[in-house]
C-alpha cells in the first residue's frame, strides 16, 4: 500500500497547470464532429471527456494536496501560471458538451459556475502575483502564447453562456446574453493587450527552437474561439433586442477574429517547419502539445457557426479539412499520451 501510494504521488510530482488542455482538445472535437454530422464519434469523445475531466482533476487535487508548494510556485511562475486557465475552459467546454450532447441543462449550469469561479479567482490572483512580485523575469524570458490561453478561459465562459441562454426563460435569457457580450469584448481587449507584447517577443528578440512552445498554437486558437463567442451573439440576436441593435458591429467584430485567425494558421505552420525541419528540433511528446490541437477544433466549429451566422457557405470546405487535421493530430497525441503513461509506471515499478 505504501509503494503504492508513492508511486501515486511520483505520478502527480510535475504534474502541469496546463494539463487540462487535454480536455479542451477532446471537447471541441467532439462538438466539431457533431456539428459535421458524425454522431458516434461526438459521443464516444464526449463519454472519454468526462473520463479525462474527472481523472485530471483528481490528479489535479492530489498535486495541489501532496504538494502545495509546487502549485504556489506555479502561480508566481510568468510561463507556467497562464495554464491554470486551461480549467475554466475545460468546464465550459465540457458544460458546453453536456448541453448540446448530453441535453442536461443542470451540467452545464453546475460546469459554468465552477469555471466562472475559477475564472474570477484564477484571474485575480494570476495577474495580481504577476505584478507585484518582485523578481520578474525579462520580456523575452517570462511571455509565450500560452498566456493567451486567459483569452480562451474569458471567451469560453462568453460560448458556454450564449448556448445555455437559449435554455433559460426571460430574463434570465437577456441578462446571460449580456454577460456573454461583456466576456466577449473583454476576451478581445484582452488578446490586443497580450499579443501586442508577444509579437513584440517574437519580432525584436532572438528567437530560437526551445522558444517556440508547444502553446504558441493559441496565438490561433483564441481569436478563433472569439470568432465562435461572436456568431453564436449574432445566431441569439433574436432572443435580445440590444444584441440586434448592434448587430452590424458584432458581424464586424467576428469577421475580424476570424480573420486574424485565419492568418495565423500560415505562418504558424512555417514557424513549425523552421523548428523541426530547417533547425532540426526533435519533436518529443509533451502533454502541452494539446493546447495544439484544440485550436485546430476550435477553427472548424467557429467557422461552422460563422457560415451558419453570416450565411457564408462558400467556406463549407474549410471546417472539414481542419477537423481531420485536428482528428489526426488528436490521435498521435493520445497515443503519445498513452506511451508516455506507460513508461513512467514502468519507471515507477523498477524503482
Amino acid at each position: 500500500m505504501g509503494r503504492l501510494l508513492r508511486r501515486a504521488q511520483a505520478s502527480v510530482e510535475g504534474l502541469s497547470p496546463g494539463y487540462f488542455s487535454m480536455v479542451m482538445a477532446t471537447g471541441i472535437l467532439s462538438l466539431a464532429a457533431h456539428l459535421l454530422q458524425l454522431p458516434r464519434l461526438a459521443l464516444a469523445l464526449f463519454a472519454l471527456n468526462w473520463l479525462l475531466f474527472a481523472s485530471i482533476g483528481t490528479l489535479a487535487l492530489l498535486h495541489l494536496w501532496w504538494q502545495p508548494r509546487r502549485v504556489l510556485a506555479d502561480l508566481f511562475d510568468h510561463l507556467r501560471a497562464p495554464g491554470f486557465f486551461t480549467l475554466v475552459a475545460a468546464c465550459a467546454i465540457l458544460g458546453g458538451q453536456s448541453l448540446v450532447l448530453g441535453g442536461s441543462l443542470r451540467l452545464a449550469l453546475a460546469l459554468g459556475g465552477t469555471g466562472l469561479l475559477a475564472w474570477v479567482v484564477l484571474t485575480y490572483t494570476i495577474f495580481t502575483v504577476l505584478t507585484i512580485k518582485r523578481d520578474k523575469p525579462p520580456l523575452d524570458r517570462g511571455i509565450n502564447g500560452g498566456w493567451l490561453l486567459a483569452v480562451v478561459a474569458t471567451q469560453s465562459m462568453s460560448v458556454l453562456a450564449a448556448l445555455v441562454s437559449n435554455e433559460l426563460p426571460q430574463p434570465l435569457r437577456l441578462e446571460l446574453n449580456f454577460f456573454a457580450l461583456s466576456m466577449w469584448l473583454w476576451g478581445g481587449m484582452l488578446y490586443i493587450w497580450m499579443m501586442s507584447l508577444i509579437f513584440y517577443r517574437y519580432t525584436f528578440f532572438a528567437f530560437s527552437p526551445a522558444d517556440l512552445s508547444p502553446p504558441y498554437w493559441i496565438n490561433m486558437g483564441a481569436m478563433a474561439i472569439s470568432a465562435l463567442a461572436g456568431s453564436l451573439l449574432i445566431l441569439n440576436t433574436p432572443h435580445a433586442p440590444f444584441l440586434n441593435s448592434m448587430l452590424p458591429f458584432l458581424k464586424g467584430f467576428t469577421v475580424f477574429y476570424w480573420a486574424t485567425g485565419t492568418w495565423w494558421i500560415p505562418m504558424l505552420v512555417v514557424l513549425a517547419v523552421w523548428r523541426h525541419v530547417a533547425r532540426r528540433f526533435p519533436f518529443a511528446y509533451d502533454p502541452m502539445y494539446w493546447g495544439a490541437v484544440f485550436p485546430l477544433g476550435m477553427y472548424a466549429v467557429s467557422t461552422l457557426r460563422m457560415i451558419e451566422a453570416l450565411d457564408l457557405p462558400f467556406l463549407g470546405k474549410l471546417p472539414q479539412a481542419m477537423f481531420a487535421l485536428g482528428m489526426t493530430a488528436w490521435t498521435l497525441l493520445f497515443i503519445g499520451q498513452l506511451r508516455a503513461l506507460r513508461r513512467h509506471w514502468s519507471a515507477s515499478a523498477r524503482g
